[in-house]
């Protein structure tokens, strides 16, 4: 039996971001399912709700803006588990409601959310747990980017393309930077998914028309699933992807 076939994470600490819905929800599920303890965050309570029924899964809100709060979240993971965070995946992210506008009309705080949430989370947290993964002798961190961070994006939205760029960035230099303490650092990069409000409210303004259009541009000529994204994180997680560092997967399905 290959060992692709029984992968486990049973002991392991899994910290997942942005976990209240889609890729973080089923994430944090599919760690859980494979044996870890897993610990979840997103925004609020109420957003976690459906993630804290998980067995297995232990929730807390935190504003991830908010970098005292995001540090203090990873050392109360620590204290409670009483040993370093083996895996971190950085999910945090999205358009914060925004749409596309003209970008003579793209306000300071638009633009700063979106990096606030996509990119300066993901850096907050990373820079969190590696002290405690250094001691250990090794981790994981798995950064969720997208196609909008290898190209122009779908949503229109500048500070959405750019912070996904700017978490490539991130990975990569990571990557460099903590090999050479066991830490691998990659980033899966979704194609578009239907998974929140705003990528049904982004699809439904696609029309009929548009929405044949997007489908047919994929080779599988088919939309992916939360459960493709968490399958690829986990792959990252696991042994199977131990000589793997500082590598964007593209999960879409084949565009």
């Amino acid at each position: 039996m290959g060992p692709g076939l029984n992968i486990r994470f049973d002991g392991k600490i899994v910290a997942v971001s942005g976990a209240g819905h889609g890729f973080g929800q089923e994430t944090a599920r599919t760690f859980a399912n494979l044996g870890a303890r897993v610990f979840a965050t997103d925004l609020t309570e109420a957003g976690l709700a459906e993630t804290a029924a998980i067995p297995g899964v232990v929730t807390q809100a935190v504003d991830l803006r908010d970098r005292d709060a995001a540090a203090a979240w990873v050392r109360r993971i620590e204290a409670t588990a009483g040993c370093a965070v083996d895996i971190l995946v950085n999910n945090a992210g999205g358009v914060a409601g925004q749409q596309a506008v003209p970008l003579e009309d793209v306000s300071d705080t638009d633009w700063n959310v979106i990096f606030d949430i996509n990119v300066n989370a993901a850096f907050v947290l990373s820079r969190a747990v590696v002290a405690g993964m250094k001691r250990a002798g090794g981790g994981r961190i798995v950064n969720i980017s997208s196609g909008a961070g290898l190209q122009a994006s779908l949503t229109g939205i500048q500070a959405y393309c750019s912070a996904k760029h700017a978490v490539v960035g991130l990975t990569r230099q990571l990557a460099h930077d903590l090999g050479r303490f066991n830490i691998t650092v990659n980033s899966v990069a979704p194609g578009f998914i239907r998974t929140n409000p705003a990528t049904e409210k982004q699809w439904d303004s696609y029309g009929a028309d548009g929405q044949k259009a997007l489908v047919e541009r994929i080779a599988l000529k088919r939309l992916g699933s939360a459960t493709d994204i968490a399958n690829a994180v986990v792959f990252f997680a696991s042994d199977l992807a131990g000589f793997i560092n500082g590598q964007i997967l593209q999960v879409d399905g084949g565009r």
